[in-house]
C-alpha cells in the first residue's frame, strides 16, 4: 500500500475513535463540541477520500483495456462515487469507440458482472451527478446498448435539467434523444426553443450540425431558414470542417426536404478536401444523401470511385461490401465491375436482407442483369423474407421485377405477404405502395379485397398514391386480371372514385407550395388525362404565390405536363429576372428548358434570356462541367450562343475534363450530356459561323444512326406512295435522307425553276433499299452535288404529337422549330405536315390528301 493510502486509513480511523467518544458526554457544551468535532471528521474525511478517488479516477481514465476498468471497478466497488461510475462507463465506451466495427466486443462488456455492478451504481446515483455528467453517462449508455429502464432513469434527470445544460451538453442530449428515435418527442420541442433562444450564442459547427439533426422533425419553415443561414455562416468562417459536420447538414436538408445550393455546395467542397479521410460507409451515406436530395457532383464522384476502386480487395465484411457496391458499381470500368459482381456472389449467403435490397437496387441502376448473382440474391431472400417490412417488400419487388428475376416460387412468396399486409395496413401511403407493385407481378389475379381496401383509403390519399391506384387499376382492367362477379362495375365504380377524390384534393388546396410538393412524385397517363388540366388550373389560382423559392418545382411540373400556359410561363419569367441573383445558377438550367422546350417567348423575352445569361456567366466556375454543356444547348435552343460560354466548352482542355467525368457519371445523365455537346456543336456550326467551332460529331452520329431503327411508320409510307404518284415515280423522292451535320428528313425532292421533279438517277445519286424506307449513311459519296440554277430542294416533314405542347395550341416545341431553322439554313424548303392536319375530317379521302400534298410541295396557298 502506497504511503498516500496509509496516511489516509490511519487519519479516517483515528477521527472515527473521537467520533465516537463524543457521543458519550451529555451536556450543552459537550454536544457543541460533538458537533464540531463531527464537522471536522466529514472535513477531513472528505478531503482524504477526495485525494484517493483523484487517484483512482485517473486509474480508470487511464486504462487501456476493459478488464482493466471492470478490476478496478471490483476493487473499489465500495469506494465508487457518482464520478467513478460515470468516468467508468464512459471509458468503457471509448475504449470500443477506439476500435475498428467489427473488432468491437460490446458483447463481452454488457455481459460481465461488474459491469452489472456500474449500471446499478450508475442508476443509485444519478441524482448526484453534474449536469454534463449525466449527459455523458446516458450517451456511453446507449452506445453501450444498457437495458432501456436504466436510460430512462437517466434520460428523465437528464430532462429536469435542461435549462441548465450547456450547449455542448444539449447537442449530446439532443442527440441520445434521436438514438431512442424520439424524434417528434416533445422534449426535443423544449430543445428546439432553447437552441431558437441561443441561436445566435453558438460559434461551434459541430455542435450546431448535431442540433440541426435532432430538431429537424420540430422546427417551424422560419427556424429551419434561421439555422440555414446560420450554417451557412459558420461553414464560411471556418478554415478546417470536420467532414462528419457537413454530412449532419446534408442530413438535415434531407429531414426537411429542401435542396439548398450554397449549403450542398459548401459541404461537397469540405468532402472534396477530405477526401483522404473518408472510408466506404462514409462515403456509402453521401452518395445515399445526394441521391436523395437531387445533388450531384462529378469531382466528388472521381475521388470517390479512385478511394472505392483501391478498397475492392481489402474489403471482406458483408455489410461493407454491400456499402461498396452502392457506391462503386453504377461508375465502376469493366474490370472492377466484374471483380465486384463475383465478390458479390461469393458472399451471397451472408447478406442479411437490408444488404440484398442494397445490392438489388444498385444492378437496377447498374442495368445489370447478371443471372447468376440475380439467382443467387434470390435464394438469399427466401430464407429472410418473413423478418421484412411492408416497404422492404415493395422496394424488393419492384427491384426484382425491373432485373427480370425468374424466381416464380419467390414471387409467389412475395405476392402472400405483401397481401397479408395489405389486409392489415392502415396506412394510405403504404396501402398505395402495396397495390402498385401487386400490379407489377407476373400471372396477378386480382382479388375482389384489394379493390375494397383500395377503395376505403382512397379518401385519405395524396394524388401520387392515388396515381399508383390508379396505374395498378387500368393495368389489371387491360390484361383482363379482374375476373370475379362484377369485377368490371367495381372497377368502373372505383376509376370514378378516383377521379373524384383526385379533384377533390386538387379542390382543397390552399398552397401552390404543398400542392408542388405533391406533384413532385405525380406521373403517368391517369394523371395527365384526367387531372393534368385541372391541375394547370389551379397553379394559376395561386399565380400570386410563385416566388424564386418555388420557381423550380413549378418548371418540373410544367416540363413535365408539356403544356404551354401563359399567365404561368410570363409569371415565372418575371420573378425570375426579379430574382435573378437568389436563384441558383445550376437551377437557371430548368427554367430556361421550360422556354426553349416548349417555344415559348414571355413578354420580355430580351431581358428574361439576357438577365439568365448574364447571371450564368458571372457564376461560370461554380457550375458543373456538364452542366455548362446542357446549358449551351438549350440557350442555342432559343437561339442564345454567349461568347463566354461558347469559348469555354469548346477547347481542349475542357472536353478532356468532360471525357473524364462523364465515365462516373449515370448512364442516363452520360447520353444526355452527348448529345446535347453534338446539338450544340452544330448549331455553333451552322449559325454561329465566326466562333470558326470544327465539327467533329461525325463519328459520333454515325454510331448513333448505326445503333437505332429506322422511325418509317405506316403513315409515313402511305404520305410515300402518295408523293410518288404525285411527283410520277419513285425516283424523283428520296426516304429517311440523312443531311449535313445528321439531320434526318422524312422525304426529300428536288423541283426546277418551273417546279418540276428533278429525277435522282439522273443526277447519279443512289435511291434508297427496297421499298425505300432505309437510312442511309453516304452522305459524303453523295457529294451534295450543285442544283441546276433556279432549283430548290424540298424537305417534308412528318409531325407527330411529340412535335407539339399538349395543350390547345397545338404550338410546336423547340427541338422541330429548331430542326426547320437548321434545315433551311442547310438550303431546303421544309414543308412541315402536322399529324393533326392529316389525320383531321378535311383530309379524309384520298383526292383531299393528295391536293393537301401538292400545296405542301409546290408551296400553293
Amino acid at each position: 500500500m502506497s504511503f498516500l493510502f496509509v496516511t489516509a486509513w490511519f487519519t479516517v480511523k483515528s477521527e472515527r475513535r473521537i467520533f465516537l467518544d463524543t457521543f458519550n458526554l451529555g451536556d450543552r457544551h459537550s454536544k457543541m463540541l460533538c458537533l464540531r468535532q463531527v464537522c471536522l471528521f466529514t472535513l477531513r474525511h472528505y478531503q482524504a477520500r477526495t485525494l484517493c478517488s483523484d487517484l483512482l479516477l485517473s486509474q480508470i481514465r487511464g486504462c487501456t483495456h476493459e478488464d482493466e476498468v471492470f478490476s478496478l471497478v471490483g476493487r473499489n466497488k465500495a469506494r465508487l462515487s457518482e464520478k467513478h461510475v460515470g468516468i467508468a462507463l464512459n471509458t468503457l465506451w471509448q475504449l470500443q469507440k477506439k476500435r475498428p466495427f467489427l473488432s468491437r466486443t460490446s458483447g463481452y462488456v454488457r455481459n460481465h458482472s461488474e459491469f452489472l455492478t456500474l449500471c446499478i451504481l450508475a442508476e443509485n446515483k444519478v441524482e448526484h451527478m453534474q449536469d454534463e455528467a449525466i449527459v455523458d453517462t446516458l450517451y456511453s449508455i446507449l452506445r453501450l446498448s444498457v437495458e432501456d429502464h436504466i436510460a430512462k432513469v437517466f434520460f428523465t434527470e437528464a430532462w429536469k435539467r435542461l435549462e441548465r445544460l450547456s450547449l455542448p451538453a444539449l447537442s449530446k442530449f439532443a442527440l441520445c434523444l434521436c438514438k431512442q428515435d424520439r424524434h417528434f418527442s416533445p422534449v426535443l420541442g423544449q430543445v428546439a426553443h432553447i437552441v431558437d433562444m441561443k441561436l445566435d450564442s453558438i460559434q461551434d459547427i459541430r455542435i450546431l450540425s448535431v442540433l440541426m439533426v435532432s430538431i429537424s422533425e420540430v422546427i417551424t419553415e422560419s427556424f429551419r431558414d434561421r439555422l440555414l443561414h446560420k450554417a451557412e455562416q459558420l461553414l464560411g468562417e471556418k478554415d478546417e470542417v470536420h467532414f462528419n459536420s457537413a454530412r449532419r447538414i446534408l442530413q438535415f436538408l434531407q429531414n426537411v426536404k429542401l435542396k439548398y445550393h450554397p449549403l450542398l455546395e459548401k459541404c461537397n467542397r469540405i468532402f472534396l478536401e477530405s477526401a483522404s479521410h473518408l472510408d466506404i460507409h462514409s462515403i456509402s451515406h453521401i452518395f445515399g444523401l445526394y441521391e436523395q436530395l437531387g445533388f450531384d457532383n462529378a469531382e466528388f464522384r472521381l475521388i470517390a470511385k479512385q478511394l472505392l476502386s483501391e478498397a475492392v480487395d481489402d474489403c471482406y465484411d458483408p455489410g461493407t461490401f454491400a456499402k461498396l457496391f452502392f457506391s462503386l458499381g453504377p461508375m465502376a470500368g469493366s474490370q472492377v465491375r466484374e471483380r465486384l459482381l463475383v465478390t458479390a456472389v461469393h458472399m451471397a449467403e451472408e447478406f442479411s436482407s437490408h444488404q440484398v435490397l442494397m445490392i438489388l437496387k444498385t444492378m437496377q441502376k447498374m442495368k445489370c442483369r447478371n443471372s447468376h448473382l440475380l439467382k443467387k440474391m434470390a435464394s438469399v431472400l427466401h430464407k429472410h423474407l418473413d423478418s421484412c417490412h411492408a416497404l422492404q417488400l415493395v422496394k424488393l419487388t419492384q427491384y426484382l421485377v425491373a432485373l427480370h428475376c425468374q424466381d416464380l416460387e419467390l414471387f409467389s412468396k412475395l405476392k402472400m405477404l405483401l397481401l397479408g399486409y395489405l389486409k392489415s395496413s392502415v396506412i394510405p401511403a403504404d396501402t398505395a405502395a402495396i397495390i402498385r407493385v401487386l400490379a407489377m407481378l407476373p400471372s396477378f389475379q386480382v382479388e375482389e379485397m384489394i379493390i375494397n381496401k383500395a377503395a376505403a383509403v382512397l379518401p385519405q390519399c395524396q394524388l401520387h398514391h392515388l396515381n399508383c391506384i390508379a396505374t395498378a387499376l387500368v393495368k389489371w382492367n387491360h390484361h383482363g386480371q379482374l375476373h370475379w362477379q362484377n369485377s368490371s362495375e367495381l372497377c368502373a365504380k372505383l376509376l370514378q372514385k378516383l377521379n373524384d377524390c383526385g379533384f377533390q384534393r386538387l379542390q382543397k388546396a390552399n398552397s401552390l407550395n404543398l400542392l408542388l410538393e405533391e406533384l413532385s412524385y405525380v406521373n403517368g397517363e391517369w394523371f395527365e388525362e384526367v387531372l393534368n388540366e385541372e391541375t394547370l388550373a389551379m397553379c394559376q389560382r395561386f399565380l400570386d404565390q410563385i416566388t424564386w423559392a418555388n420557381v423550380l418545382p413549378l418548371s418540373f411540373f410544367l416540363i413535365k405536363s408539356d403544356h404551354r400556359c401563359p399567365a404561368l410561363f410570363d409569371r415565372i419569367a418575371s420573378v425570375t429576372v426579379e430574382n435573378i441573383d437568389k436563384i441558383p445558377p445550376s437551377e437557371i438550367y430548368f427554367i430556361l428548358f421550360l422556354f426553349a422546350a416548349l417555344n415559348y417567348d414571355p413578354p420580355d423575352n430580351e431581358e428574361f434570356f439576357k438577365s439568365c445569361i448574364q447571371h450564368l456567366t458571372s457564376n461560370l466556375s461554380h457550375l458543373e462541367t456538364y452542366h455548362l454543356v446542357l446549358l449551351g444547348h438549350v440557350l442555342a435552343m432559343a437561339g442564345y450562343f454567349p461568347p463566354v460560354l461558347i469559348t469555354a466548352i469548346f477547347n481542349v482542355s475542357f472536353l478532356s475534363k468532360l471525357d473524364a467525368q462523364l465515365k462516373v457519371l449515370p448512364d442516363t445523365v452520360k447520353q444526355r450530356v452527348h448529345s446535347s455537346l453534338m446539338k450544340l456543336n452544330r448549331a455553333v456550326c451552322l449559325e454561329c459561323p465566326e466562333f470558326h467551332i470544327p465539327w467533329f460529331h461525325e463519328p459520333y452520329c454515325q454510331r448513333v444512326f448505326h445503333n437505332r431503327m429506322s422511325r418509317i411508320n405506316p403513315q409515313r409510307r402511305h404520305i410515300h406512295r402518295m408523293l410518288t404518284e404525285i411527283l410520277g415515280g419513285r425516283h424523283y423522292s428520296r426516304t429517311s435522307v440523312l443531311t449535313p451535320y445528321y439531320y434526318e428528313i422524312d422525304f426529300e425532292c428536288v423541283l426546277d425553276v418551273n417546279k418540276k421533279p428533278l429525277s435522282y438517277m439522273a443526277q447519279h445519286i443512289p435511291l434508297d433499299g427496297v421499298g425505300g424506307i432505309h437510312l442511309r449513311h453516304d452522305i459524303k459519296d453523295e457529294g451534295r452535288k450543285a442544283l441546276p440554277p433556279g432549283a430548290q430542294r424540298i424537305a417534308l416533314e412528318f409531325l407527330d404529337s411529340k412535335a407539339f405542347s399538349k395543350d390547345y395550341s397545338r404550338h410546336l416545341k423547340g427541338e422541330p422549330a429548331v430542326k426547320k431553322r437548321h434545315l433551311e439554313m442547310l438550303g431546303y424548303r421544309v414543308a412541315q405536315i402536322p399529324h393533326f392536319e392529316w389525320n383531321s375530317m378535311v383530309l379524309s379521302t384520298k383526292g383531299e390528301q393528295l391536293e393537301y400534298l401538292r400545296q405542301q410541295l409546290y408551296g400553293i396557298q
